[in-house]
């Protein structure tokens, strides 16, 4: 647990496979996930435009395009990128445990 919420296990780090969003859902939470190299990163995996599900998108570098209507969002900062997207985003902190990936989210 930290200050700011409680980690959850999320995946296996061999379940992500590298510029292949990953969807999943932990306490009440939808949440994508997403392998850049050797980096990852877990975004909310709803559009703030018209909630399609964002790990049904497109991930090109550490750009994600919703689905529905192209708007774009920065996974490592959840900006928008593009229209018609206009609102953020939400991140989550990420860490590798072993052989896992685990999520801080609200407590």
């Amino acid at each position: 647990m930290t200050d700011q919420g409680i980690w959850h296990e999320a995946a296996a780090l061999g379940a992500l496979n590298e510029g292949e969003p990953h969807g999943i859902e932990i306490a009440g939470h939808h949440i994508a996930l997403y392998r850049v190299g050797n980096e990852y990163y877990a975004t909310s995996n709803i559009c703030t435009h018209a909630e399609a599900l964002l790990s049904d998108g497109m991930l090109e570098g550490c750009e994600i395009e919703c689905p529905l209507h192209m708007g774009r969002f920065d996974i490592r900062t959840g900006e928008t990128l593009s229209s018609p997207v206009e609102i953020d985003i939400q991140t989550y902190p990420v860490r590798v445990a072993g052989d896992r990936l685990e999520v801080c989210l609200p407590a």
